[in-house]
């Protein structure tokens, strides 16, 4: 028994260490090279940024302060994003890699195929290492052309990231002429009827909170929406026997006046002010992470991060499993509402009003989702080698990002463990 504890202890300390060491900043990485600022820019405001830092194996296709304007000049934010996601590899791929593709061409797996809006092969990239030394990129949808080459190698920590410049943007067809809606212009209320939250989206419109959402879409709203079996769970209360500014405080409580997509929310440590916040840790959400899983907590109960419904910079829906109760409201255990009663919800109210808190119960851990697999890579074969191979800039280290090898790392630490155990 003595063993197999042994055995768990050090099991979990060297995936804890290893986690932690190949963890890397994408933005520290290329503050060190102010020909990528333009990029290195958008990449925050996109928060494509928060995305590629929580990939542990990845590659990102760099455009220089030249490429990125003319792309940016042109363009609003949202289409930017999505021509960015293109250019973020889930793979790893070093100069030498290139020059070693089977077959000389290959398909890889882009973060614009994550989002849901590529369909078919759009969010993937062709790499083809052709004739004369030179690696070509280009949209694997059928007819396109390779329009873009590898200029040269930036930074690598082998094998959890890898930068390399490209000459100009990988264009899928319709990328950046499809319209992108304003986000006052999207219906909210359509979209999450649509997802399977027609209670939620009722409620908002029969209280008028739909207003306060779409008045603060421009600048940016995250909206957590619970399904419509969320509603029906045990320990949901009465929403009936809520006065109308409670009701108004809960839908708010909802949404966030930020631009929260996914990646971000897997990266934040801090507390999430609503549009219910009126005040230091009034209505606030806290948020947790464990692999591809992101859990809001309330300080009632857990709330797990399920589906996202849109995401188009600044305006983010999501679906959650469970009513979001905040404590402010509801710091008593809440009477259930009464069996096979619709929900129903009172007319709008002015500005909400909280009640005095009461100590938070201790929550559970919400299940694991499982983020959906790259396609296989084929495997390294022969190809020419005679392609720039990077610059004085390609090295395997640097502050942003520390690369030690695992079997070294092993052996340290379970010297270190087993001498702590033993003694």
């Amino acid at each position: 028994m003595a063993t197999l504890q042994y055995s768990l202890l050090l099991s979990f300390t060297l995936s804890a260490l290893v986690s932690t060491i190949l963890a890397h900043n994408i933005t520290d990485i290329l503050s060190g090279f102010p020909e990528y600022s333009e990029f290195n820019k958008y990449l925050t405001q996109t928060k494509l940024a928060d995305e590629i830092n929580t990939r542990q194996t990845i590659t990102v296709l760099a455009l220089n302060n030249g490429a990125m304007t003319a792309l940016a000049a042109k363009h609003p934010l949202s289409v930017i994003k999505n021509a960015l996601s293109l250019l973020v590899v889930l793979d790893y791929y070093d100069p030498t890699k290139l020059h070693q593709i089977s077959k000389g061409t290959t398909l890889s797996t882009t973060l614009y195929q994550t989002t849901g809006n590529a369909p078919g092969n759009l969010g993937f990239v062709n790499i083809t290492d052709l004739q004369g030394g030179k690696v070509g990129f280009g949209s694997a949808a059928p007819g396109s052309k390779l329009d873009s080459s590898y200029t040269k190698s930036v930074k690598q920590v082998p094998y959890n990231i890898s930068i390399l410049e490209i000459s100009q943007p990988i264009i899928a067809p319709g990328i950046l002429t499809a319209p992108a809606p304003t986000p006052s212009s999207v219906n909210i209320t359509a979209l999450l009827e649509k997802a399977g939250c027609k209670t939620f989206a009722s409620l908002l419109q029969t209280s008028g909170v739909i207003k306060t959402y779409q008045s603060a879409a421009d600048k940016g709203l995250t909206i957590f929406a619970p399904n419509d079996e969320a509603f029906k769970a045990a320990g949901v209360p009465d929403l009936s026997k809520l006065t109308n500014a409670e009701i108004v405080s809960l839908l708010q409580y909802h949404a966030t006046a930020t631009y929260s997509p996914f990646g971000s929310l897997k990266t934040s440590k801090d507390p999430i002010s609503t549009l219910a916040s009126n005040g230091a840790g009034k209505f606030d959400l806290t948020v947790t992470s464990a692999g591809d899983s992101v859990t809001l907590h309330t300080g009632i109960g857990p709330s797990r991060v399920a589906e996202t419904v849109l995401d188009s910079t600044p305006l983010v829906i999501f679906t959650v499993d469970n009513v979001l109760l905040p404590v402010e409201l509801f710091g008593k255990a809440p009477s259930p509402a009464p069996a096979g009663e619709p929900v129903s919800a009172p007319s709008p109210s002015p500005s909400p009003v909280a009640s005095t808190p009461a100590p938070a119960s201790v929550e559970a851990p919400s299940p694991l989702a499982a983020s959906p697999p790259a396609p296989p890579v084929e495997t390294p074969g022969g190809a020419p080698a005679d392609a720039p191979f990077g610059s004085e800039n390609s090295t395997a280290d640097g502050s942003a990002a520390v690369h030690v090898s695992v079997p070294v790392l092993v052996t340290v630490s379970a010297t270190v463990i087993c001498s702590i155990l033993m003694s």
